[in-house]
């Protein structure tokens, strides 16, 4: 079950396109309460950033329905400073996915640098996996990296319509996703007994 990881990709200026999980709780002043999974992501972010690669980063926040107060309530912005505290440099935040922010942010990368794009899931084209919201955000990269593991079971396009939108072109998994697969391939492939699996979620 070996899969091909990003620090295995020459991404030396070239633009890499990385979902992560930045599902993170926020407050009511729209604080984040729990960095975890931006911190669980730094490795992967820094094999790209570290190696001279322009990196885009991808991930949904909350479930919002459409409304108004959906942009202040679920947006990425939070994260992304966030992460530019992390990493101790500027990190870009584009205030739309696919339309003229993203895309003129991600033309002005240049090596090491990060851009985060606003909120998958305020385009609708994230949850139907739209082919065409995927092209677009394919049209953005050299190299596809998943390090989302959280979500590798849905069909959204950022999951699945985009690497597809990739075909010919590198696409990898991040260290989280690497992580696990090595760990469930030894769990199922060569486990020590007694074994038991627990398995659990809110759905």
């Amino acid at each position: 079950m070996a899969k091909k990881t990003i620090d295995q990709v020459d991404v030396a200026g070239k633009t890499v396109i990385m979902r992560v999980d930045f599902n993170v709780p926020l407050d009511d002043a729209q604080a984040i309460t729990d960095d975890r999974r931006i911190r669980m992501a730094l490795p992967s972010i820094k094999s790209v950033i570290d190696r001279g690669g322009k990196l885009i980063l991808m991930s949904h926040l909350g479930r919002p329905k459409g409304e108004p107060s959906d942009v202040e309530k679920f947006s990425l912005a939070p994260a992304a400073t966030r992460l530019g505290e992390l990493l101790g440099k500027p990190v870009a935040f584009a205030s739309d996915t696919v339309g003229e922010d993203a895309v003129a942010k991600a033309a002005a990368l240049t090596d090491a640098d990060v851009l985060v794009l606003e909120n998958l899931r305020f385009n609708s084209g994230e949850k139907k996996g739209d082919a065409e919201f995927a092209a677009k955000l394919a049209a953005m990269a050299d190299v596809y990296c998943n390090d989302a593991f959280g979500t590798c079971h849905r069909k959204d396009a950022s999951m699945v319509a985009v690497p597809e939108a990739m075909d010919g072109k590198p696409r990898v998994v991040g260290h989280l996703v690497a992580k696990e697969i090595e760990y469930l391939s030894d769990a199922i492939g060569n486990p020590q007994r007694p074994f038991v699996a627990i398995l659990g979620g809110a759905k």
